[in-house]
C-alpha cells in the first residue's frame, strides 16, 4: 500500500511545527542571554557605586558619596528585577525546549512510519516481480520450450549419461574389431 498523501501532508506539517518550535527556542535562549548580560552590567554598576562610596569616604566628597549610594540602590533594584525576569526566562526556555523536542519526536515518528511503509512497498514490489518471473518461466516450461527444463531430472540425466557411455563403448568395440581385421 503506497504512502497516502495525507501521511505526507502530516509529515510536512510536523516539519513546519518543528521549525516553529526551533525558532521559538532560539528566541527564548536569546532573551535569556540578553538578561544574563543585563545582570552582568547591573552587577558591574553596583560594584562601581560601592567603589564610588569608598573613594568618597577617603576624599570626603559628599556628592560622590550620595551618588555612589544612589547608584548602589538603583543597581540593587535592577538586580532584583533582572533576577526575576531571568528566572522566568529560564523557565520559558525549559518549556519551549520541551515543546520543541515533542514536535521533533512527532516528526520522527511520521518519518519512521513513511519509511516503513515505503520499505514494505519495495519488498512487496520485489515479491510481485519475482512472482511474475516465476510465472513467466513456468509458462515457458509447460509450453514445451526446448531450451528450458522444469528442473534437473536425475533419472533423465542418468539415462542420457548411460546412453552416451554405451555409444562410446560401442564405437570403441567397433574400432577394436576394425584394427584386428586389418
Amino acid at each position: 500500500m503506497p504512502v497516502s498523501p495525507g501521511l505526507r501532508r502530516l509529515l510536512h506539517i510536523r516539519e513546519l511545527e518543528e521549525e516553529q518550535g526551533r525558532m521559538a527556542l532560539e528566541s527564548a535562549v536569546g532573551e535569556l542571554q540578553r538578561l544574563e548580560n543585563a545582570m552582568k552590567n547591573v552587577t558591574e554598576r553596583a560594584r562601581k557605586g560601592r567603589e564610588l562610596i569608598v573613594s568618597s569616604a577617603i576624599s570626603n566628597e559628599l556628592s560622590d558619596r550620595l551618588a555612589g549610594i544612589e547608584e548602589t540602590r538603583s543597581a540593587q533594584r535592577a538586580i532584583a528585577v533582572v533576577s526575576a525576569r531571568t528566572k522566568m526566562a529560564t523557565q520559558r526556555v525549559g518549556e519551549t525546549r520541551h515543546a520543541f523536542m515533542s514536535k521533533r519526536v512527532e516528526r520522527l515518528q511520521a518519518e519512521t512510519l513513511i519509511g516503513q511503509t515505503e520499505e514494505r512497498d519495495e519488498i512487496e514490489a520485489g515479491r510481485r516481480s519475482q512472482q511474475a518471473l516465476d510465472e513467466w518461466h513456468g509458462t515457458r516450461v509447460h509450453a514445451g520450450d526446448p531450451h528450458e527444463k522444469a528442473g534437473p531430472s536425475v533419472r533423465h540425466d542418468a539415462n542420457l549419461i548411460k546412453a552416451e557411455a554405451n555409444r562410446d563403448k560401442g564405437n570403441a568395440v567397433g574400432k577394436k574389431l576394425e584394427s584386428k581385421n586389418n
